[in-house]
């Protein structure tokens, strides 16, 4: 399918195997991205396919895409689920927080004993609600903190200062960032 290329992105898996993602528009001026493969056969001659996505597909393709990622983040090395079943049934995963002794979680420590019993790491990890498959939540809020010295560095970041730690998106970001702007405001900064 023909159409004016407003953005494109590319990028190469192999010498011989490149990927295309165009952002396009037709002359009816709606939009489509096209996603091209292109491998170079022996003798030196390029087969090519292609995908189309329409416009009023693109929130089901974010949909889709958001789903698969965050369900690959659950699988081991060798492709199988990090989840373990219980005896009644209900899934719980192998790592991260939700596999800690609940006394040690932050969730649960704040309901059983308050705010206050929290470190500034497990406060921060409570907003942010979790990290990467490598990370948890925790590690990251604590890694943060320190590369802003503790909650007084984050008054004044952008969203991209946040976003530049992986695991940290723009919704994330904006809740720390809104949180801070609520104890700016009641502390009169």
């Amino acid at each position: 399918m023909m159409g004016n290329v407003l953005m494109t992105e590319s990028f190469s898996s192999t010498g011989k195997r490149h990927y295309f993602l165009d952002f396009k528009r037709t002359s009816r001026d709606s939009k489509f991205i096209q996603i091209s493969r292109s491998d170079q056969l022996e003798d030196g001659s390029y087969k090519r396919t292609f995908v189309i996505i329409f416009e009023q597909d693109f929130e089901f393709l974010i949909s889709a895409m958001s789903s698969l990622f965050h369900h690959s983040a659950h699988l081991s090395e060798d492709g199988k689920t990090i989840y373990q079943t219980h005896k009644d049934n209900k899934a719980i995963r192998e790592r991260g927080i939700p596999s800690w002794d609940p006394e040690i979680k932050p969730r649960e420590k704040l309901m059983a004993h308050g705010a206050g019993s929290l470190e500034d790491r497990e406060l921060l990890a409570i907003l942010i609600g979790s990290g990467t498959p490598g990370e948890d939540a925790v590690a990251l809020s604590g890694r943060m903190l320190k590369a802003f010295g503790g909650f007084a560095g984050f008054f004044g970041r952008s969203i991209s200062s946040l976003c530049r730690f992986n695991g940290i998106g723009e919704a994330k970001a904006s809740t720390i960032l809104a949180v801070m702007e609520i104890v700016k405001r009641i502390s009169g900064r």
